[in-house]
């Protein structure tokens, strides 16, 4: 009894009596919804004298609502256009008024934007629901989350990104089926409409669709004066090498921010990027926020975080907070630095450097045929798409070729090797010039333009990471005789590429300016790097030597030895991943 009465008991007693009833309370779903009271506390606190109570935990709340709302971090959807196109196809053949995914884009344009404008609803969602129209179970699915995100609070929700977007009918393509499922800008739940520009062409023609775009009315009045776009750096250099894609990536950010200063939209690009130099990546985080292209930063940037650079750069509290304040300074010190504009000669230098980079990367990757061949057995290529390691199935097409592998395993199978192949290839072809007017001018834009400096830099520090004793040895393990002789050229370009490198920075080491770095790195990691590479190219053989799983002569012993095999390659891969530092 004596307890119960304490004053403890008590005050426990009247807080849980003052939350009664609190199931018939609705929750706060809006961040102004509860920033508004916050406001009215803080302001009640310094009219009444209590400044410093105000401006302490107070103000924190108020600063963190104001920065994570509700949610922390809102939830981008990222879908291909083909799965867009497909469904809308469906549609159209429903309605009895032809196959959308034949209509040139003119007739896309004309019926995207007809519907649009129009109050009728393409179809009655429940009877997608109950797969009453007889559509493809892949559509109904692309469908059915549209109908999820209609469902969700808006402020749960950012972008939705549009993967392989080519022309301005893949994003009205998203925005008439965001009408269809209710959310519209009237509604409140209108997510924004993010296209993906991949590949070379696509970067090239970006500036285009987003005139098409800008041009169109009620996609114009729709977007609140506000447009994002996601450039894609590791699908381009997957597809015409690094220089081309670094330049493709240079001109069509110029040329698109241009299109949306003419029709005074506020643009911000969303850079793809993952760890590795060949996907983008830049451990010298400062510096390569300084150099991306004028006027196309502006105070506003996003960027993706992948693989092990996510635990990397934000693993603990101090590292995290010291990778944040790096992104602020350099955003900062953008805003007010003086950039250097490409001279014209500068720029007829690139296109050429591009130009003969990108036929020399697609000539071997492409043309080849040795190619193929050669990267699955000279790689744990294979292994990868069976290790169950990536976010993402290893092909976005399981029976295609080196074109239809993500651009992730293409850059991670050649780093396991210590090869680096898709970060130089081409490179040394682009650089090497016979006139020695090329070659004075490669210096001089070494020397005053810092785009092409870190560009430069970042491919000498990669090369610097190549081991020809190494990928010889898995060549030599793996590979057919009749492949072996491909490993050779591909190593005597490697050599021609360090020269190229080197000629053009001046340099008398391939490391360049990360040289400290780079002998830190080989006196400390590759003893331990190496060891394990030469152990993965022993498992790699032993493994492919082994039964398939669905094969008969796979004993329960053989099984249970090929399973401890591939424990074991997992391991590996994961060592030499943390060795190499930038391989996500």
């Amino acid at each position: 009894q004596s307890l119960a009465k304490s004053p403890e008991t008590l005050s426990a007693e009247a807080a849980f009596g003052a939350l009664e009833g609190w199931e018939d309370v609705e929750p706060i779903m809006k961040t102004d919804d509860l920033m508004a009271p916050l406001k009215v506390i803080y302001e009640s606190l310094v009219t009444t004298g209590f400044e410093l109570v105000a401006d302490g935990r107070v103000s924190d709340i108020i600063r963190r609502v104001a920065i994570f709302g509700l949610t922390l971090v809102p939830l981008d959807i990222r879908e291909e256009s083909t799965k867009h196109t497909l469904a809308l196809d469906a549609i159209t053949r429903h309605l009895g008024i032809g196959s959308y995914k034949e209509w040139d884009e003119t007739a896309r344009l004309s019926w995207l934007q007809s519907e649009l404008t129009s109050r009728r609803p393409l179809f009655r969602i429940r009877d997608v629901e109950n797969n009453l129209l007889g559509l493809d179970p892949d559509v109904i699915k692309t469908l059915m989350v549209f109908k999820v995100a209609s469902e969700q609070e808006p402020e749960s929700l950012g972008a939705y990104v549009i993967s392989q977007a080519t022309s301005a009918s893949d994003v009205l393509a998203v925005m008439l089926l965001q009408k269809q499922f209710g959310m519209t800008k009237a509604t409140g739940k209108l997510m924004r409409v993010v296209p993906l520009f991949e590949t070379l062409d696509d970067l090239t023609g970006s500036p285009k669709q987003l005139q098409t775009l800008f041009g169109i009315t009620s996609y114009i009045g729709s977007i609140s004066g506000k447009q994002e776009v996601m450039v894609g750096y590791s699908d381009s250099a997957k597809d015409a090498g690094r220089l081309a894609a670094c330049w493709a990536q240079y001109t069509a950010q110029e040329a698109m921010a241009k299109v949306a200063d003419k029709f005074g939209v506020e643009l911000t690009f969303f850079h793809g990027k993952g760890g590795t130099v060949g996907r983008g990546g830049n451990p010298a985080l400062y510096r390569a926020i300084l150099s991306h292209p004028p006027n196309t930063i502006n105070g506003r940037f996003r960027v993706t975080e992948q693989g092990e650079m996510i635990r990397q750069n934000f693993g603990s509290l101090e590292i995290a907070e010291r990778s944040l304040d790096i992104y602020t300074a350099a955003l900062l010190r953008e805003r007010f630095t003086k950039h250097i504009e490409p001279k014209q000669k500068w720029r007829d230098q690139m296109q050429r450097v591009s130009e003969a980079s990108c036929s020399n990367y697609r000539y071997l990757v492409r043309e080849d045929p040795r190619f193929v061949p050669y990267f699955r057995q000279a790689t744990p290529e294979l292994e990868l798409g069976i290790l169950n390691i990536g976010s993402r199935p290893a092909k976005r097409n399981p029976k295609g070729g080196v074109e239809s592998l993500r651009a992730i395993p293409w850059t991670f199978a050649w780093a396991q090797t210590r090869m680096h192949l898709s970060a130089w290839l081409g490179v040394g072809a682009g650089l090497n010039s016979e006139n020695e007017e090329d070659r004075a001018t490669l210096r001089e834009m070494y020397e005053e333009w810092p785009w092409f400096r870190e560009i430069i830099s970042l491919i000498s520090m990669l090369v610097s990471k190549t081991d020809f004793s190494i990928t010889k040895n898995y060549d030599e393990l793996l590979v057919d005789p009749d492949l072996m002789s491909l490993g050779d050229e591909v190593r005597t370009m490697l050599v021609e590429t360090r020269q190229a490198v080197i000629d053009v920075s001046g340099s008398k080491d391939i490391s360049g300016p990360h040289v400290q770095l780079m002998r830190a790195s080989s006196m400390i990691r590759n003893p331990y790097v190496d060891s394990i590479n030469v152990v993965q190219a022993e498992l790699l053989k032993v493994l492919r030597a082994m039964p398939a799983d669905d094969s008969s002569d796979l004993t329960p012993e053989l099984k249970e030895i090929k399973k401890v095999r591939i424990d074991a390659l997992l391991l590996s891969i994961k060592g030499i991943a943390q060795g190499m530092k930038n391989s996500g």
